[in-house]
């Protein structure tokens, strides 16, 4: 029997489900949050920009070199990449589906290794997170047996 890991997933969210063959449905097994990724940017960072000495008679100011809430959302993409890592060491699944937002779908795969990125079947950039297990269902139908 074949065990299948979907991943519903945006920058804020994310749900595991499997699926343990055909006419078994969709189990939840985990639910993420990853409440940074939702702040606004003025909090995420301190409330003034730090110092760094130049060369010249001043101070510059120091302006980070990535966005605070890429950074959250990139955490928490690794935080997902390790799951899925985890679960495939385990031998949890053989195959993977990911339906997770246009976005943040680059970051989900900038974080999975090779042999987790073998198991991907099929990939949906879409954000399902809001949708209810029946209509998630009708849009897994055509990958998958459920």
């Amino acid at each position: 029997m074949s065990i299948t890991w979907i991943l519903v997933a945006n920058a804020s969210a994310a749900y595991l489900y499997a699926n343990y063959g055909p006419r078994k449905g969709l189990q939840k097994l985990r639910e993420f949050r990853h409440d940074a990724s939702r702040g606004k940017r003025v909090d995420l960072v301190t409330d003034r920009p730090g110092h760094n000495r130049s060369n010249g008679n001043g101070r510059g100011s120091y302006i980070p070199a990535t966005d605070p809430k890429q950074h959250e959302a990139w955490t928490f993409a690794s935080q997902l990449a390790r799951e899925l890592e985890n679960g495939r060491k385990t031998n949890s699944y053989q195959r993977l589906i990911l339906v997770v937002s246009a976005p943040f779908i680059g970051l989900i795969n900038s974080n999975l290794g090779s042999q987790v990125r073998n198991l991907v079947s099929d990939t949906f950039e879409k954000d399902y997170t809001r949708a209810n297990e029946r209509n998630l269902v009708k849009q897994l139908e055509s990958c998958i047996y459920l």
